[in-house]
Order: structure tokens, then C-alpha cells, then sequence
């Protein structure tokens, strides 16, 4: 055969050779594009319903956190009042009127209080929302520690304020972790959509088969970061509803302590009024000595309950031979699991709910 018929055919197979291959290597360019695309779908929709179901997780907090401190300065002003009461009570007395609670808890329900009164303090204006959700979430495990110098309470209110704490709540590093996975997928679909009408049929075909090969990782990984925002999706949506369970029982017990504190205050006022019209207090003191006493006993006793349930972790924390382990700046270090999330005192929260409501239903009854 002459030559040039020779190299004219081989030029048509080596043209029908290369067009094969750039049509292959287009091909899993193709199929890299559509892996890239289903599985940044795939996250983009688990990642929306991630969001929602944090926003919902915070919202619940900060109207659990907002309860609790509420609460806490109402403690404030029932002890300042009773102590006031108290005080006339036992003016004259040989043996002073005391009251029943035992002082453990006592110093409990002031402490609480402090700590509350303290936040509450630091926290006003605009961050008050995220200081509640924080609050909600580390004001149980900080209130009995805290500091007379207000050390806790600084700490406290600077976590509160920090959106890295609530985060650990549904994934700790999720967001970070996560958006790395989204951002390298949305490259690599960038990189497979891009010109390669210049790129011979070997070449391309060699890309198509990296670009392939990275689509599959890709979509590996995002099957991965699927899994941990469906995991986190049910952490969240787990302390959700512990926040609203809680916050329901602490209304009702609350309800009761503040029928005892409302009369507390018409005694007071009571007693004021007969101060004013130039009668004996100490007379009126000695005929409603006994109810007051019982009021402020009762009242005491619902009061403690609230704080054993306020102060039971909304998550575990994590302790070295029995003691919490604290950071640098005196916060309480969280026990986290595999992924990084934050672990629900599920067991003992619902024995502390369980049992709030019992002992409170006791003191109704009696």
C-alpha cells in the first residue's frame, strides 16, 4: 500500500481512536457532574432541615433559659421578704422562729439566685436571648459553683454570648466540618464544568477519570456528613422537646411557689398598714406567726425543688475522679461522643422531672 495511504489511514484511526476517547473522557465528565450535583443536592436538603430544626432547639432554650433566670430573681426578692418577715417574728423572742428547710438547700436557692440575679445583670440589651439559651444550657451546671466575686458569672455570660457553644449542641465542629465538605464538593463541580473543549482526547480522558474518581469521593463524603447532620438533627430535636419538658414542669411548681410568695406579700402589706394606722404590729405578728412560717417554709421547699431541677445538667458534663473538669476560664467542659456532639443527660433528667413533680405535688397536699 503507498505511503500516503498508509498514514491516511492511521491518521483516521488515530482521529476515531482520539474522538473515542474525548467522547469517554466526556462521558465521565458527564457522570462526575451528575454525581457532584445529586450528592450537593443531597446535603444542601438534610442541611436545610439542620438549620430549621437548630433555630427551633435555640428559640426552645432561650424561653427555657429566660424561665429560669425569671425565676431566680423571684427567689431573690421571696428571700429578702421572708428574711424581712422573719426578722419580725422573732423580735422579742427568747427562742427564735426558724425555718425548716435544711441549710444545704438554702444556701442552694441563694447561690442559684445570685447567679441569676448576676446574669441577668451582664446580659441585658440585645444579647439577651443567646445569654437565656446559653444560661439554659450551662446555668445548671455553673449556678452552685459561682464565685462571690462574680467570676462564674463573667465566664457564663461570655459563653452565653458565643454561637461556637450552641453549636456543640448538634455537632460541635458539624459547621465547620461540614461546610468543608460542601465548599470541596461545589470546587470539584467547578473544576468538572470547566472548558475542556482545548484538551486533547488523552488528556481529557485522563481528567474525566480524576474528575470521576473525586465525584465518587465527594459523594463518599457527603454520605458521611449526611449521616452526622442526621444524628445532629435528632440530638437537637431530642433537646427540643427536653427544653419544653422542662420548662412546663417549672411552670407549674413555679405557679405554686408564687401563690405562697403572693401571700406573703399581702401579709406584708397587712402588717404595713398596721404600722401606719398606729397599731401594735408585734400583736398582728404573734396572731399570724404560724402561717407565716408556714408560708415561707412552703415557699422555701418549692423553691429548692425548682433549683434541683434548674441545676440538673441539660448535658453531661465531664468529670476526672468525680470532679467537673473546667476550662481556663472556669467553665464546665462538656462530655462530648464520636461526633463531637454534646451527650443529653436523657436518664437523669427524666428522674429529676419525674421527681419535681412528685415532691411538689407532696407539698400541695399537705
Amino acid at each position: 500500500m503507498p505511503l500516503p495511504l498508509i498514514l491516511g489511514a492511521a491518521a483516521l484511526i488515530s482521529a476515531a481512536y482520539g474522538a473515542k476517547k474525548g467522547y469517554d473522557g466526556y462521558q465521565k465528565h458527564s457522570e462526575a457532574d451528575d454525581i457532584v450535583n445529586t450528592a450537593k443536592k443531597r446535603y444542601d436538603q438534610k442541611k436545610d432541615t439542620f438549620d430549621m430544626q437548630e433555630k427551633a432547639t435555640i428559640s426552645a432554650l432561650e424561653i427555657l433559659g429566660k424561665e429560669e433566670l425569671r425565676i431566680g430573681k423571684q427567689f431573690d426578692e421571696f428571700k429578702n421578704l421572708a428574711d424581712a418577715l422573719l426578722k419580725q417574728l422573732n423580735a422579742g423572742r427568747q427562742s427564735k422562729l426558724e425555718v425548716s428547710i435544711p441549710k444545704h438547700k438554702l444556701q442552694s436557692i441563694t447561690s442559684y439566685s445570685y447567679t441569676a440575679v448576676g446574669v441577668l445583670g451582664a446580659a441585658a440589651g440585645a444579647g439577651f436571648a443567646g445569654a437565656a439559651a446559653g444560661f439554659a444550657v450551662y446555668g445548671g451546671v455553673m449556678a452552685l459553683g459561682a464565685a462571690s466575686t462574680g467570676t462564674a458569672i463573667s465566664s457564663l455570660a461570655g459563653v452565653a454570648a458565643t454561637n461556637a457553644t450552641l453549636a456543640a449542641i448538634g455537632g460541635g465542629s458539624l459547621a465547620t466540618g461540614g461546610l468543608g465538605m460542601a465548599g470541596g464538593t461545589a470546587i470539584l463541580g467547578v473544576a468538572v464544568a470547566g472548558p475542556v473543549m482545548a484538551i486533547a482526547g488523552w488528556a481529557y480522558d485522563s481528567h474525566g477519570e480524576e474528575a470521576l474518581k473525586n465525584a465518587r469521593k465527594a459523594d463518599h463524603e457527603v454520605d458521611g456528613a449526611v449521616t452526622k447532620l442526621e444524628n445532629a438533627l435528632q440530638q437537637l430535636s431530642k433537646t427540643e422537646d427536653y427544653a419544653f419538658d422542662i420548662n412546663d414542669v417549672l411552670a407549674a411548681v413555679y405557679k405554686q411557689f408564687n401563690e405562697y410568695f403572693e401571700h406573703l406579700k399581702v401579709v406584708d402589706r397587712h402588717l404595713e398598714d398596721v404600722k401606719s394606722r398606729k397599731l401594735d404590729p408585734q400583736t398582728e405578728m404573734a396572731k399570724l406567726g404560724d402561717a407565716i412560717l408556714r408560708l415561707i417554709n412552703n415557699g422555701y421547699a418549692l423553691a429548692a425543688i425548682l433549683v434541683d431541677l434548674i441545676t440538673t445538667p441539660l448535658f453531661k458534663v465531664k468529670e476526672i475522679h468525680g470532679n467537673v473538669v473546667k476550662d481556663n476560664n472556669d467553665v464546665p467542659v462538656m462530655a462530648t461522643d464520636a461526633d463531637g456532639s454534646m451527650i443529653l443527660n436523657s436518664k437523669k433528667l427524666d428522674q429529676q422531672l419525674s421527681e419535681t413533680k412528685a415532691n411538689a405535688a407532696l407539698i400541695e397536699a399537705a
